[in-house]
């Protein structure tokens, strides 16, 4: 059964930084690609971030590029998401998918499609506030 867990959110200052995880198991780790999203109440899901399987492609939002990195230790089964430069507006519930197909690299051509990841998380949550 796949399962996917996040941590690492928390309460942060605007300009600080944190680095929430994601631990995958029930499938294999390095075959995938890993997404991360966030959601605000509210407001529809953002996808943030995509690596692929082999970290060789990374893909960011307008909204976080130059701020957040993407990164994962295959040989763990976990994908990181380091935020740097928080603001306010960052703000979320932060969630870690896996793609439906092992391999998967079209993110380029497609861009983000939910129908491409599943097995999401339960969340971890980031607050940006002085």
């Amino acid at each position: 059964q796949v399962r996917l867990v996040e941590s690492g959110g928390g309460l942060a200052q605007p300009g600080g930084f944190l680095t929430p995880s994601c631990v995958g198991s029930g499938f294999t780790f390095n075959s995938f690609s890993m997404i991360w999203v966030r959601q605000v109440p509210g407001k529809g899901l953002e996808w943030i971030s995509v690596i692929y399987s082999d970290s060789s492609e990374t893909y960011y939002s307008d909204s976080v590029k130059g701020r957040f990195t993407i990164s994962r230790v295959n040989a763990e089964n976990t994908v990181y998401l380091q935020m740097n430069s928080l603001k306010p507006e960052d703000t979320a519930l932060y969630f870690c998918g896996k793609a439906i197909l092992p391999y998967y690299n079209e993110f380029e051509d497609f861009g983000f499609r939910m129908s491409d990841y599943d097995g999401w998380g339960q969340g971890t949550r980031v607050t940006v506030a002085s």
